[in-house]
């Protein structure tokens, strides 16, 4: 799944409204005097919430919030010191708050709404808001929050124009926190940085009506008179040549010739100021577990040996003359397992999602009203990027959540991890379960909206296996396809600990990856990168998905034939994304009650 970056490297965003941004009367503080505990917490959430919509715009604007549709974040270092500050203030605020005065579900939601802010704390010392971009995701591809946007009026359209012109200052503020970063040295490897010149370039047009910012004026609705269509594309023109392009002429200046020379010519969180201890912590916020990094990586050996002796078995039970190694050469190179074109592979995943649908009412008793779609991820970033993700749809309706696949090289992209990957970005994954949470309107919006690694790509992996139950894996090469993601999975726990912890070089990451897993190689530098631009988050995943399948497990221990599989999918998701502790917890509690 794909993560804003602000939110990655800023945490929950428990931030105090920034320069120039519209102050909502709820940024007051609260006082617990002025109103009952309950009332006043209440309070609190909604205050924090809308800090955090004013202070990441870009990322209110997707969830449908249009309030602050007309800027960009603040991305300077005082902006960040004071984010830093104002999350030591809110932790204050919310452990001033005692539990017992308060009901069980309040009580549950300042647990959660606490531990939050503890942890933006906790990561302070480390300054990891100087990695404001990477491959992935920064300012590079700002103009890709067009496609999350409603284009449907004139607003929309003035609101756009206005963020095309403040995007010098946007350029300039995160300029002067990544030259801060290269300064203190915390910055990314150059390996993966070196992706981001020739997304850079993309920006860089003579023709204003060939940005990527332009693309909202090619699809302008009927209902806008002609005059008024053709003075707010006079104005983007205008706004384009002489605010974007050269704003990002700048910031390509820059890029190349002082940030880029002075990345880290390694990979590893490990050259990073405090680079153990920073990795260390960025491994129990993802994780949600006080696991070390060696523990993570021997518990990801024990498993890739696990999962490889399925596939051996597998292997013997297709007939396959040979080892592992040649078996993966085959899946990743014979013509039977790939599309021919783009437009058959995106039909393909359209089949695939249409076979999984009227299966889940087989697993859930409760399915999200708000639908989804599958959509090619954008050809800008497609070729830096993985195989597919998820965004998820806005809470007021106007856009579904979307499952995008990568249709960059289609002769890369095998048939036979497609259900498994659909499984796990759209239904019974991500989209099921991130829908089924933003429709909980009786939850604080933190909790609605809100995310643990963990629990998230935890619960995506674990969907992948749902494919056994509702009989989808009814060919053997689906099944291995499940098998790969499953070793894919692990292999990140090896891998990811092996070059932030253990200083690993990355060829050995990938040499590791290309022995355990069936990856084409396009991918496998792909995934690779990611992991060295993002520490620790891709931990996440399997340890998530573990943990799922071991409180499953207990509770049809436990419970014998009480046990509903439905019954407990609902345990699992009606909170919200949980801590993985604070699932269990649920889960014990369920299965105690159901006991009697």
């Amino acid at each position: 799944m794909r993560f804003a970056l602000a939110v990655v490297f800023a945490w929950v965003c428990l931030a105090g409204c920034g320069p120039g941004a519209a102050r909502p009367p709820a940024c007051s503080a609260v006082s617990t005097s002025a109103a009952g505990p309950s009332a006043a917490l209440q309070a609190l959430f909604s205050a924090e919430w809308n800090h955090e919509m004013a202070e990441w715009p870009t990322r209110a604007s997707g969830l449908g919030d249009h309030r602050f549709d007309d800027r960009w974040p603040d991305m300077s270092p005082a902006a960040f010191q004071r984010r830093a500050a104002h999350a030591r203030d809110v932790a204050g605020r919310a452990h001033a708050f005692d539990p017992s005065r308060l009901t069980p579900e309040d009580r549950l939601s300042l647990e959660l709404f606490t531990r939050q802010a503890d942890v933006e704390v906790e990561g302070e010392p480390y300054r990891l808001w100087h990695l404001v971009l990477d491959q992935r995701e920064g300012i590079q591809t700002a103009d890709d929050l067009a496609s999350a946007l409603p284009f449907d009026d004139a607003r929309a359209y003035e609101a756009w124009i206005a963020r095309m012109k403040a995007l010098p200052a946007y350029v300039d503020q995160t300029v002067a926190t990544m030259r801060e970063g290269v300064a203190e040295r915390i910055v990314q490897p150059r390996v993966a940085m070196a992706r981001v010149p020739a997304q850079i370039a993309r920006q860089l047009v003579d023709d204003p009506e060939a940005s990527p910012f332009w693309a909202p004026f090619r699809r302008m609705p009927t209902s806008l008179p002609a005059g008024e269509a053709d003075r707010l594309k006079s104005a983007a023109r205008a706004a384009l040549a002489g605010s974007v392009v050269p704003a990002y002429r700048r910031f390509a200046e820059f890029f190349t010739k002082e940030y880029l020379p002075a990345c880290f010519s390694a990979v590893g969180a490990w050259q990073l100021p405090r680079g153990a201890e920073a990795y260390a912590y960025l491994a129990r916020l993802h994780t949600t577990t006080r696991l070390t990094p060696d523990e993570i990586h021997a518990l990801g050996l024990r498993e890739v040996a696990r999962i490889r002796s399925e596939m051996l078995a597998l292997l013997t039970r297709v007939g396959f003359k040979g080892g592992l190694p040649e078996f993966f050469a085959w899946l990743r190179s014979d013509p039977q397992f790939f599309y021919a074109d783009p437009k058959a592979l995106l039909e393909g995943y359209e089949a695939v999602a249409k076979r999984i649908d009227p299966r889940l009412v087989t697993q859930f008793r409760t399915l999200p009203r708000t639908p989804y779609g599958v959509l090619a991820i954008p050809d800008a970033v497609a070729p830096d990027t993985t195989t597919a993700y998820y965004r998820e749809p806005s809470p007021d309706g106007s856009r579904a959540g979307t499952f995008f696949v990568n249709l960059y090289r289609p002769e890369a992209r095998p048939r036979w991890e497609m259900l498994t990957l659909a499984l796990h970005e759209s239904v019974p994954g991500h989209h099921l379960q991130i829908a089924l949470a933003s429709e909980q309107t009786d939850l604080p919006a933190f909790r609605r909206f809100g995310s643990y690694s963990a629990f998230v790509e935890g619960w995506g992996v674990y969907a992948e296996s749902l494919g056994d139950d509702m009989g989808l894996y009814d060919d053997p090469y689906s099944k291995f396809g499940q098998l790969a993601y499953q070793m894919w999975r692990s292999v990140r726990l090896v891998v990811d600990t092996g070059m932030h912890a253990m200083r690993w070089p990355r060829q050995q990451a990938v040499d590791y990856f290309l022995e355990n897993a069936p990856k084409t190689a396009l991918d496998v530098d792909n995934e690779v990168d990611r992991y060295i631009a993002w520490p620790a988050q891709a931990l996440a995943y399997k340890l998530g998905q573990l943990e799922i399948l071991r409180l499953r497990e207990r509770a049809r221990s436990e419970l014998g034939p009480r046990f509903d599989v439905k019954a407990f999918h609902d345990v699992v998701l009606r909170e919200g994304a949980l801590p993985l502790d604070v699932l269990a917890a649920r889960v014990d509690a369920w299965i105690a009650g159901t006991k009697g």
